[in-house]
């Protein structure tokens, strides 16, 4: 074995189930943590067709199949009623849930807001904001500081939101969103037994009760920002960034018409809980993987010394960007999706019936025997650019993929790959104790406790530049 083998690290995964489960224990770990239905058998068969104890179902792995499902016939597959159910409260009018012309019209305003030209005049604001958040720990030139990482990733991609699309119109009130969207995550957005069962709306819901104060929250918020903005608007004084660019998009193909203030909040709403809140995630779980492997954290921090903070030179960060897309296969920011057939349809060899639902697990896929060499082993080298291109596109689904990839995937990359940068520029990141955080699907891919590590200021860069230099 080589040395470069012998250092790999594998992260802690939930147990696999071996036996079918019945329906209480299915609705009860459904609710509980969705990430340990899954049997053995789903990470060795590319299809696992059978009744479950919700009707019978589909589970595609096969990257031939998700394109199927994702691309080929996209049409005939749309989100299914529980992810409307459990999300709906707060995201029913946004690019993730709605359908048909409705959804077309959406994305077809709000594409030119996310090309790669427009991504790209972000990456300076991203850069500074990154950098501010480095120099606000203050990490002592002797010792070391313990940080909260869930907590201060999730305050730095909203920080990066903020400036990048609100021009920091959101009042700097990180903290508070932070608390909303935790809350939100943890009992409102879990699968309620409830939904699962298709019990009427009227049947009150326990967790959405109990969440009721983070939605009212992020409402509130998002209704007062877009109302400000457009008042901005009228006077001629709106900043030039997304959300203005957002009032002012127009569906130049079809009627002329713009986004009414509800859509405009419903995709805020979409972008925190999609986008911020992902990214934030995938960071952590990238500095849990880099503070568990020494050869990694060493070759990334060469390279990130040798960035000279230019937009132009992010694209040079190839090792930043790999093992970001290695931490997003590991842990996928989401990591299933439930889609329903319209109509009778064939995957595979499998017959799928209208109504059916077909699920695609990235959570599953991405470990999966049959697509990966060593699935559960932490090897970002997969992603080099010399060996990216042996990857099935439908074998990596962090941002889903078809008509329906995620609008702002380039977005994240960058943010991601900038923040990762900046860190190691200041810290070296230590692992505080031997037990691993254990993930936990809560819509995104959650730390089921706190996730913190020792930040270390880099030695060689608290000396200062060498005389001479």
């Amino acid at each position: 074995m080589s040395d470069a083998a012998a250092s790999t690290f594998r992260p802690w995964t939930p147990p696999r189930r071996t036996r079918r489960m019945s329906l209480l224990p299915f609705l009860w770990q459904s609710w509980r943590d969705p990430l340990q239905i899954w049997g053995e058998a789903h990470f060795k068969e590319l299809y696992i067709s059978g009744q479950s104890p919700l009707g019978r179902s589909l589970v595609v792995s096969d990257p031939a199949g998700v394109r199927h499902v994702l691309t080929d016939n996209a049409a005939n597959y749309v989100k299914g009623d529980l992810q409307r159910r459990v999300l709906g409260p707060m995201l029913a009018d946004g690019l993730l849930l709605t359908e048909g012309e409705q959804w077309r019209r959406q994305r077809r305003i709000m594409a030119p807001l996310f090309t790669p030209a427009y991504t790209a005049r972000t990456a300076e604001i991203m850069d500074g904001v990154c950098r501010r958040r480095a120099e606000g720990w203050r990490l002592p030139h002797h010792g070391a500081r313990v940080l909260n990482i869930d907590s201060e990733m999730s305050g730095l991609t909203f920080d990066i939101l903020s400036a990048t699309m609100f021009s920091d119109d959101l009042d700097g009130d990180a903290a508070g969103f932070e608390r909303a969207l935790n809350q939100y995550l943890s009992v409102g957005a879990r699968i309620s037994p409830l939904d699962a069962l298709k019990a009427p709306d009227w049947i009150p819901r326990l967790g959405r009760v109990a969440s009721g104060g983070a939605a009212r929250f992020f409402e509130e918020r998002v209704a007062a920002l877009v109302a400000r903005r457009r008042a901005r608007l009228t006077h001629g004084d709106a900043p030039d960034d997304l959300l203005t660019a957002l009032l002012n998009a127009r569906d130049e193909e079809g009627d002329g018409s713009g986004l009414s203030d509800h859509e405009v909040a419903s995709n805020i709403l979409t972008f925190i809980l999609a986008g911020h809140e992902t990214t934030a995630r995938t960071l952590g779980w990238t500095l849990h993987l880099i503070s568990r492997d020494r050869r990694v954290a060493d070759i990334l921090k060469a390279e990130a010394d040798g960035w000279d903070r230019s937009p132009a030179g992010v694209r040079d960060l190839i090792w930043h960007r790999a093992v970001i897309e290695e931490a997003m296969r590991l842990f996928p920011p989401a990591p299933a999706m439930i889609r329903q057939a319209l109509e009778d349809d064939e995957i595979g060899g499998h017959e799928v019936k209208a109504g059916q639902s077909v699920l695609i697990a990235p959570w599953v896929i991405h470990r999966h025997e049959k697509l990966w060499d060593e699935p559960d082993a932490f090897r970002p080298e997969r992603f080099l650019p010399e060996n990216r291109k042996s990857i099935d596109r439908y074998a990596w689904l962090p941002f889903s993929g078809g008509p329906r990839i995620c609008i702002g995937a380039a977005f994240a990359l960058q943010e991601a790959v900038i923040a990762l940068a900046e860190i190691l520029k200041a810290a070296e990141v230590e692992a505080i104790t031997r037990d691993e955080p254990r993930p936990v699907h809560q819509v995104t891919l959650r730390s089921q406790r706190t996730l913190r590590l020792r930040l270390r200021a880099r030695r060689d860069q608290a000396l200062g530049p060498k005389p001479g230099a």
